[in-house]
């Protein structure tokens, strides 16, 4: 790439002002979802440390990856209005950690377990006022999930009534709605995102493992939301955890005469969504989704067992780590066709040491990278530049900020412009005579989203006359209509453009 100009490395600051309005257009929470407003990132709790520089030291892990996003955790306990001053402390230095980077950060707050399930008002309105006091203390925390798989019983009991009917769902129904309006008092503009499901249930009381499937959950959700007389909403996004029955099993099964609900399951998730609330003041078929928890482990080489413990459970099917990248990859691809899915978190950024627990991470425990982790990296790129998939019903018109030579970039030296893209984009460049259109000098290329590239154009003489600059981007995958930009008409002297 030549240097630029240095009329033109003035304008570099403009350049990257417009691009960043261009990506924060595509930012969820607005109109677009899934295509490459996809965010990508990770659940982990390990930006939660005792200073900003050791929460910085997590996230910069995160970013490396090309994570845009993190969710971060607070467990709450029956009595508890407020977090204590140390868990506090360390959501803000997450919260801090992951603004430096450029990374929004969802906070998940929900019970200990299933022995602190707010059943009652009382407990309830502690519940609500404990998430609320986080967001007024700590207003970098703008997307807040209410609980953590409700129709599972680890975190949630009872299930059931006596009679066999759903307990759960409409305990859960009450205080989201609790929670919400906590929430939004605090704040108009906090999104309240609920669910949190786990992909799947039995179905049955007294198993001694009592769980809801997703698909009878929502609709019992739905049912309660509607006998309640609630006027307003009871969330603003819903989020889900789509994990695979294990490891070995790829992203793109489907599940269409099971309960189950995982990635490749989405006309179903979307149809219960609907079904559930739609007709109602709460969306259903239209509300973004925020898949906040998706998993797959990868087996632990010999090298690195000093820093794992315990023992692998039999059921976890953990694959290599060639296989995990590549399942990272297929899972990015799905969620980013799926027009109302606004986020994909990946469980973890770290791999857990217990064996016990997860080693999903495109890192070891120790930190240091897998082989995956280059494969994940590349996978949430290219989502950002639009091209990782194709999409049946996603267009694609990439927004170019380009800085014009002008002055001193217009004498002798070669003309030279400055181009970012908000999408990967296909470029053709002109300079053309003005009025008639003609073309004098042409240059074509690609672009990569985010990325500034030095437009040169040949070197040659040329005419001395009025002239202008154009430019036409189009997306290389899932094109829509071009973007054409120009540039105000200027008088070239005649002067040899190349250098001297």
């Amino acid at each position: 790439m030549k240097p630029l100009p240095r009329s033109l490395r003035a304008l570099l600051p403009l350049v990257a002002a417009v691009a960043a309005a261009a990506t924060l257009a595509l930012a969820p929470g607005a109109a677009l979802a899934g295509g490459p407003g996809l965010l990508v990132g990770a659940a982990e709790d390990l930006p939660k440390q005792p200073t900003l520089l050791q929460a910085k030291a997590q996230v910069e892990l995160a970013r490396l990856v090309g994570f845009t996003a993190l969710r971060v955790t607070s467990q709450w306990t029956r009595g508890l209005t407020a977090p204590t001053a140390s868990e506090l402390a360390q959501l803000k230095n997450a919260a801090d950690a992951a603004n430096l980077a450029g990374i929004r950060v969802y906070l998940s707050v929900y019970p200990t377990g299933s022995s602190q399930t707010p059943l009652d008002d009382e407990s309830r309105q502690q519940f609500a006022a404990y998430a609320a006091s986080i967001v007024q203390k700590l207003p970098s925390f703008g997307d807040v999930i209410v609980g953590n798989e409700p129709n599972l019983n680890r975190f949630w009991l009872p299930q059931f009534n006596a009679d066999g009917s759903d307990a759960a769902a409409p305990a859960y129904v009450a205080l989201l709605a609790q929670t919400y309006d906590a929430l939004k008092a605090v704040r108009s503009s906090v999104r309240v995102i609920g669910g949190a499901l786990s992909p799947r249930g039995i179905d049955r009381p007294g198993t001694g493992r009592d769980t809801h499937s997703p698909t009878a959950f929502i609709p019992d959700m739905g049912a309660a939301y509607r006998a309640s007389g609630r006027t307003l909403p009871l969330m603003d996004a819903f989020a889900f955890h789509p994990y695979g029955d294990n490891s070995s099993q790829p992203p793109t099964f489907q599940h269409p005469n099971s309960t189950t609900i995982t990635l490749s399951d989405y006309s179903k998730l979307v149809a219960l969504l609907g079904k559930a609330f739609d007709g109602t003041a709460q969306p259903g078929s239209t509300i973004p989704i925020v898949y906040d928890e998706f998993g797959v482990e990868s087996t632990i080489p010999a090298e690195k067992t000093a820093a794992y413990s315990g023992a692998e459970p039999a059921t976890t099917r953990p694959v290599d780590e060639a296989t995990q990248g590549d399942s990272y990859r297929q899972a990015i691809q799905i969620a980013f066709c799926q027009p109302t899915v606004e986020t994909l978190l990946l469980f973890h950024v770290s791999d857990e040491p217990a064996l016990a627990g997860w080693q999903s991470g495109p890192y070891y425990a120790d930190g240091t990278p897998k082989a995956s982790r280059d494969t994940v990296k590349a996978a949430a790129r290219d989502a950002r530049g639009g091209v990782i998939s194709r999409c049946p019903d996603l267009a694609l018109s990439p927004q170019p900020a380009v800085a014009w030579p002008h002055g001193a970039g217009l004498g002798a030296t070669a003309l030279a412009a400055m181009l970012t893209c908000d999408v990967d984009c296909i470029y053709y460049a002109r300079l053309e005579r003005y009025p008639s259109h003609t073309t004098t000098l042409v240059a074509r290329g690609t672009a990569r989203s985010g990325e500034p590239l030095t437009i040169s154009f040949p070197a040659r003489r040329v005419a001395r006359a009025l002239y202008r600059f154009t430019l036409k981007a189009t997306a290389p995958l899932n094109a829509g209509t071009p973007t054409t930009v120009t540039s105000e008409p200027f008088l070239l002297p005649v002067a040899k453009t190349g250098s001297r």
